[in-house]
């Protein structure tokens, strides 16, 4: 049980740095991987109405895996630090060259954290009703 505890808190913090490298990248690297050039994004799915899809599903994952590592411990403080580095990152886009702050994929950071903010909260009541 040890062993997948520390899996899991490695899994989220290694996603949490490569998400921090990706987003600070100059450039889609994703886009120069697959496409070679690194100006042209790779898309998920089509955007919603209101958010990116990509964004929203980067930071459902990551949200998703924080809440899996740290559910016994502080769980208050990953989701401030989770809605506070979603807000942060895309705030720097303004920043970067070849990079620019979409008010679209703000809300798609902030809506992947609240969508397992509120599927974290369910599952607690959940389990205490029981």
């Amino acid at each position: 049980m040890k062993k997948i505890f520390l899996f899991t808190k490695t899994t989220f913090q290694v996603s949490n740095i490569g998400l921090i490298l990706i987003y600070l990248y100059p450039g889609s690297i994703f886009g120069w991987l697959i496409y070679g050039d690194k100006q042209k994004q790779p898309q998920l799915s089509p955007d919603f109405l209101i958010f990116s899809s990509n964004h929203f599903y980067v930071f459902a994952v990551l949200s998703f895996f924080g809440v899996v590592a740290y559910y016994k411990e502080n769980v208050k403080i990953l989701f401030l630090y989770l809605f506070s580095i979603s807000i942060f990152l895309e705030m720097c886009h303004i920043l970067i060259p070849q990079r620019s702050f979409e008010y679209q994929d703000l809300a798609g950071n902030i809506l992947g954290v609240f969508f397992v903010f509120i599927l974290f909260i369910f599952y607690y009541l959940i389990k205490r009703n029981k």
